[in-house]
């Protein structure tokens, strides 16, 4: 089985895969540091709950756009699981190009999207990921990594707004029924909902005509992503694990040209 490890600047998500069927998948916080003996006791705690042991992961695979959360995570695949990791990087296999001025810049979490929508879905396509920042990447119909756009995250703009006003509170992210709010929340609430929901539409409309590729399939990954995409129709699709499902494919180009 193979041990398939997200690391965000967020989360940490973990999950077992079994060929393409996941057996289990727990996320822990990154902003917490944690040694890879940390890692192990809770991560091997809730594998024995899923009715998983260490000895039936013979491969890992690490994706990880936190330099310093690495070191720990190969030590716990070493350590625990007696593998040697997989670090996920445009200079394996992917099996698509990367056409862009600086392809050295691109996060491996990005690549790792790429190629999950291009197994899944095929191109062109935009992957939206709802994480620390919103990002739209962009694949050509052979799959080949475009380029992309990079903005502030959800979260993190609330974040912004709480911190440097004094009078406004931290809010929960919602789908607001009107536009215009009637008090200070509502209208925090519909300037991040429907404020985020326009520049996904004013983007995507945007890319479709620079790249002339108005039939482009448009995906959505992380956790806001089914909240968000309910409230547009420039979302055609949630996948929750496209991150996860790019990794598991790398892994797989990986091992056949060992």
């Amino acid at each position: 089985m193979l041990l398939a490890i997200d690391a965000g600047n967020t989360n940490i998500v973990f999950a077992v895969y079994q060929g393409d069927a996941k057996r289990g998948q727990w996320r822990a916080t990154t902003k917490q540091p944690r040694t890879a003996d940390e890692h192990a006791v809770w991560l091997m705690a809730l594998m024995g709950m899923s009715g998983l042991d260490a000895a039936d992961v013979t491969d890992a695979a690490i994706c990880s756009v936190v330099p310093q959360a690495v070191f720990d995570l190969e030590q716990l695949c070493k350590k625990y699981f007696k593998v040697a990791p997989l670090l996920v990087s445009r200079h394996l296999d992917l099996g698509i190009d990367i056409i862009m001025d600086e392809p050295h810049t691109v996060g491996a979490d990005r690549l790792a999207n790429a190629v999950g929508v291009h197994k899944l879905y095929g191109g062109p396509a935009i992957v939206i990921d709802f994480g620390t920042g919103t990002t739209f990447d962009v694949i050509d119909e052979r799959g080949s990594y475009k380029g992309g756009i990079i903005a502030p995250g959800i979260n993190l703009s609330l974040e912004a707004l709480h911190a440097v006003s004094a009078q406004l509170p931290r809010i929960a992210v919602v789908r607001p029924p009107r536009v215009v709010g009637g008090g200070t929340v509502s209208a925090m609430q519909s300037g991040i909902y429907w404020g985020y929901i326009s520049m996904i539409e004013g983007l995507v409309a945007r890319v479709k005509v620079e790249t002339g590729a108005a039939g482009m399939k448009v995906v959505a990954t992380g956790g806001l992503a089914p909240l968000f995409a309910g409230g547009t129709d420039a979302i055609d699709r949630v996948d929750p694990d496209l991150t996860l499902a790019g990794i598991v494919e790398i892994w797989k180009r990986a091992r056949i040209t060992r």
